[in-house]
């Protein structure tokens, strides 16, 4: 497959310090593959991986693809110069299949000691543009990475819950957009940690958000 003729040098001498997961929302690995080469749909990413496991590099780890769009994380900006972008081949409603997660675990594994990204340097799309973006969707299996050490997930007791209104500082911590909406960050949060629930904020969302922002900021006090 050749490599793609869309990308360009990382702004500001910014290095990769995420990882952000993406569907293709395709037809198949194919489609994407044609589109992410097509030097007029202005879209890319650094690797493609099929479900049968194949992975396809596209856009070498020191340019800056161009996949990620507007958004924030973490109070940053420029995703694209801040990142290495992974395209999975899904439709965005099918689960995602062993060889490919498999292959998806390699792949991370070694990104993450080139650059020294850390667990939570590994983000979806949906995290960094709540709202706007949904992939890699609620069928994306973020526990299985977490128990691999290449992202994270919340372990919380049965303590009291904290107040409502302190979601959004939990959320902010995590790295969510300060910016958006309640209701938007909510769903974004949701869709990642649990992709099944419904209705307003309750005292599971609180409980996962506070756990989350500690291990956070845990794991950044020992980076």
């Amino acid at each position: 497959m050749p490599l793609s003729p869309n990308f360009g040098e990382r702004r500001a001498g910014l290095l990769p310090e995420f990882i952000v997961l993406h569907y293709t929302a395709m037809e198949s690995c194919q489609a994407a593959a044609d589109r992410l080469c097509d030097p007029a749909a202005e879209v890319s990413a650094h690797y493609l991986i099929d479900y049968d496991g194949a992975l396809h590099a596209l856009v070498p780890e020191t340019a800056r693809a161009w996949h990620a769009g507007a958004g924030r994380w973490r109070g940053l900006d420029d995703l694209n110069s801040r990142s290495i972008g992974i395209e999975l081949a899904n439709d965005g409603f099918e689960p995602f299949p062993e060889p490919q997660m498999a292959a998806l675990e390699t792949l991370l594994a070694a990104i993450m000691a080139r650059w020294s990204i850390p667990p939570q340097g590994v983000i979806g799309h949906s995290d960094m543009a709540p709202g706007r973006k949904t992939d890699p969707g609620a069928r994306f299996d973020w526990q299985r990475l977490a128990r691999g050490g290449l992202s994270v997930w919340p372990q919380f007791d049965d303590a009291e819950p904290p107040a409502l209104q302190d979601f959004r500082d939990f959320t902010l911590a995590i790295g969510y957009d300060r910016d958006a909406s309640d209701d938007v960050v909510l769903q974004a949060f949701r869709l990642r940690f649990r992709p099944m629930a419904k209705g307003p904020l309750d005292s599971t969302d609180l409980k996962l958000a506070q756990a989350l922002a500690k291990r956070v900021d845990d794991n950044a006090g020992q980076a």
